[in-house]
């Protein structure tokens, strides 16, 4: 077995089973992390986003007569949900997941990251079962039960995004953490993809065994005042269709579930907050195949030094600024963010990825609307994270950033300023700037707002700081779908423009706030939080707050690691 990185023995200011984390080569243990802690986000992209595919086939089932304009069958719009219900369906697991975040993020700290992870994945995949049950014969009953059960889903969603972000974090080594944190994330980007490629599998099977006529055509014959829209909707085959969609959602993380239950408590959480560093280092002696001291002692003036709580005037001293930059920051994206995709149904026919719904019937509209979220997802949500997993590292989280926020804020505006243009005479670039605002958003804010909550801040309260942070990305969420979609739910062209440009002043105080966030690549996080009693100090002294930037960081805490060794150590 090999011994501990050099330093790591008791001279420098870390505990040795720290150094040895720190200076560690990338190995399986690391690889089994990401994929675990993945698959969690996978399921919690593919539950929140899938019902944006089927939300238009939720109005032609349970609600026809909102879709027909009595005085004119031209001017339908089917697939219109009432605005209130539309909400509901949207935000309810947005709420969930904001309750789910605060709460799981609170017992991650007090409770232990290992101890409460499997409990989120249970109840994320019973949710997404049972959502798909969701029982009754009358709407009221059907989508009653259905957002009953989407709130409990987004509660055990929440709880993945501190968990899953702090565990990684506690993981890694300093010199790769961020790629490894925002690689965890990235899976996010591969469920919205599989959100749609599933709807549109599900849509296209069923839809060549049940032909049905457009929408348009149902009612053609039928007296004025007494149109019947059913015809066109295929039932019973779409209303599997959306539960079959809502239940696979859980099996993707009950295939982790296993895995999951064997990974060991991060050795920071067991050293620093538990004061057992024998556990830690045998712990992490297993996953590393390395010899580590336990240096009990040390730990013990180790722990007397950040002994202070969340709500303690030292906390706010020390870390106040920077939870507000996290905070508003995440708050700010997401406000764009979400706007974005929840209103993808309704961009879509302005860019001529989807017919008007008139003119198809419901399982040709879902096949519709999931190919152009896949390939909006594929060609321009998709490439950004893994941009960032390849240059975090190197550019840093502050300059990427500032970069997505800006970038966002131009191509948002643009499109708001010239809609009409862009819709009528312009298609093929309002499509390129569609797909740039999703690049950058991913490329920049929608990545760092959650890699930096899990680096910034102690070891004792690092998950509820995440939680906090996440929490209020997803209150901007709630924002989106019952603000920004109620101007768009209608899909007027004037309401539209004045959600972009909206959403571009937001995302540009987004950029503001960014100056309250120090950039932590290359260093270790009780370097970054202060707890080796640096007190938050940068690379040779400078202080670890807004003026510490990417360029602050020495060239040498700027490379990658030299070579990736790929180990079986990790114990089952």
């Amino acid at each position: 077995m090999a011994s501990a990185a050099p330093g790591g023995g008791g001279g420098g200011p870390n505990l040795a089973v720290l150094d040895a984390l720190d200076s560690a080569r990338t190995q399986m243990y690391h690889m089994k992390a990401i994929v675990i802690a993945g698959m969690g986000f996978f399921t919690d992209a593919y539950d929140l986003f899938c019902i944006s595919t089927v939300s238009k086939l939720l109005g032609r089932l349970y609600y026809p007569d909102e879709n027909i304009n009595w005085s004119d069958a031209s001017k339908s719009k089917p697939g219109t949900l009432p605005v209130g219900i539309n909400n509901l369906v949207i935000g309810v697991a947005l709420v969930g997941t904001l309750m789910g975040q605060l709460v799981f993020g609170y017992f991650g700290d007090k409770l232990g990251r290992k101890r409460v992870y499997g409990i989120t994945l249970v109840l994320m995949a019973a949710c997404a079962i049972a959502s798909g049950l969701s029982f009754g014969s009358s709407p009221r009953a059907v989508i009653g039960t259905l957002c009953f059960f989407r709130f409990w889903l987004g509660f055990g969603i929440g709880g993945d995004y501190p968990l899953s972000a702090t565990i990684m974090s506690e993981y890694s080594n300093k010199k790769t953490r961020g790629a490894f944190i925002a690689a965890v994330f990235a899976m996010q980007g591969v469920g919205i993809i599989f959100a749609g490629l599933v709807s549109m599998i599900v849509s296209g099977l069923l839809l060549h065994y049940n032909h049905a006529p457009s929408f348009k055509d149902s009612l053609k014959g039928q007296p004025v005042g007494q149109q019947d829209p059913r015809a066109s909707n295929q039932w019973p085959a779409a209303d599997y269709m959306w539960r079959i969609v809502l239940m696979i959602g859980a099996f993707p993380a009950l295939a982790t579930f296993y895995w999951r239950m064997k990974m060991p408590e991060t050795a920071r959480y067991t050293a620093l907050i538990e004061g057992n560093a024998k556990q830690a280092a045998s712990d992490m002696e297993k996953v590393m195949d390395v010899e580590i001291q336990a240096e009990q002692e040390k730990l013990a003036r180790f722990k007397a030094a950040n002994e202070y709580s969340l709500l303690s005037p030292e906390f706010a001293r020390r870390h106040g600024m920077h939870l507000i930059g996290t905070a508003t920051t995440w708050f700010l994206l997401d406000i764009a963010f979400y706007s974005q995709n929840l209103t993808q149904k309704d961009i879509f026919p302005a860019i001529k990825l989807t017919s008007p719904a008139n003119e198809i019937n419901a399982l040709t509209e879902v096949f519709q609307i999931s190919r152009a979220m896949f390939l909006v997802a594929l060609l321009g949500t998709f490439p950004g994270y893994w941009v960032t997993v390849a240059l975090i590292d190197k550019m840093g989280r502050y300059l990427i950033q500032l970069i997505g926020f800006f970038m966002m804020s131009v191509f948002m505006l643009i499109m708001g300023i010239m809609y009409n243009d862009l819709k009528n005479k312009h298609t093929t670039l309002f499509a390129l700037f569609y797909a740039l605002t999703f690049f950058f958003a991913n490329f920049g804010p929608n990545s760092t707002t959650f890699v930096l909550p899990a680096e910034l801040f102690p070891t004792r309260v690092r998950s509820t700081c995440h939680a906090i942070s996440a929490a209020s990305g997803k209150a901007g969420a709630i924002v989106a779908a019952f603000g920004v979609q109620s101007l768009t739910l209608k899909g007027d062209v004037r309401h539209i423009q004045k959600a972009l440009i909206i959403l571009s002043v937001t995302n540009m105080l987004g950029f503001f706030f960014t100056f309250l966030v120090p950039e932590t690549m290359g260093r270790s996080l009780e370097e970054i939080s202060g707890e080796d009693g640096n007190v938050g100090t940068g690379p040779g002294g400078a202080p670890a707050g807004p003026g510490v930037g990417a360029m602050d960081v020495s060239r040498d805490d700027k490379m990658p690691v030299s070579s990736t060794e790929w180990q079986s150590s990790m114990h089952a």
